[in-house]
């Protein structure tokens, strides 16, 4: 398995933390967001790692270079163009050996999720993406069909017949992926292109347990988190 860290955002809902660096730097019980996720990445069997950089790029990079890292860890370069989720994943394509599954996951979710049980689910399917969800409240839904497959998003798609689950901001892809998504000469959310995508391969999910689970995007969140994973 192979992995992705989604690193280029803006961070703006961190301010004023990232007034001065990235938010994959921002520092959560001594160890910065980027440290926390490539240790969980690596952990769940990950031998090479890609990180996309765009928001204070060069202090990333530098940040990746001076480190030891317990995997191969590739810079995919957004410095010029932040190209948001798909566009992300498409440029980071060629970084990858185009043979193993690609496990993507953002740098401001903390999660006690399995990923091994995810790379597993993902294995035995014949999706092309596994999305990992579990049954929170939030706004943010996408919805599925009855046999799984990603059918729509919740506010922009009839949710009638659909089941809405919330995404958990991370999943897993495999590499017959990449030649199925759009160019990345120009940003896009990565949801427009699955739903295309979805029309002709199945895009389907992962149910983990809520656990700990939490979306640092915030000041509030983050200082919620030392509490909650402090252990």
């Amino acid at each position: 398995m192979e992995a992705l860290i989604l690193a280029a955002g803006l961070g703006t809902r961190l301010r004023p933390l990232t007034n001065d660096r990235p938010k994959a730097l921002v520092e959560m019980n001594g160890k910065t967001l980027l440290e926390i996720t490539m240790q969980k990445v690596v952990d769940a069997g990950a031998k090479r790692c890609v990180i996309n950089v765009h928001y204070f790029g060069d202090m990333l990079i530098d940040f990746i270079k001076r480190r030891q890292w317990p995997c191969e860890v590739l810079v995919s370069d957004e410095r010029q163009m932040l190209l948001n989720t798909g566009g992300a994943l498409k440029h980071a394509a060629p970084l990858f050996s185009g043979q193993e599954p690609v496990l993507v996951h953002n740098v401001d979710i903390l999660s006690d999720i399995d990923l091994k049980a995810l790379e597993k689910h993902h294995s035995e399917s014949d999706n092309i993406v596994t999305l990992c969800t579990c049954h929170r409240q939030t706004q943010r839904m996408l919805l599925f069909d009855q046999t799984g497959n990603l059918a729509g998003i919740f506010g922009q798609t009839d949710a009638e017949g659909l089941q809405p689950l919330p995404f958990s901001g991370v999943s897993i892809v495999s590499p017959g992926l990449f030649s199925l998504m759009p160019p990345d000469d120009h940003p896009y959310p990565v949801f427009g292109a699955y739903l295309e995508i979805a029309k002709k391969h199945r895009i389907g999910y992962f149910m983990h347990p809520v656990g700990r689970w939490t979306d640092v995007g915030t000041v509030e969140s983050l200082k919620q988190a030392e509490k909650t994973f402090a252990k």
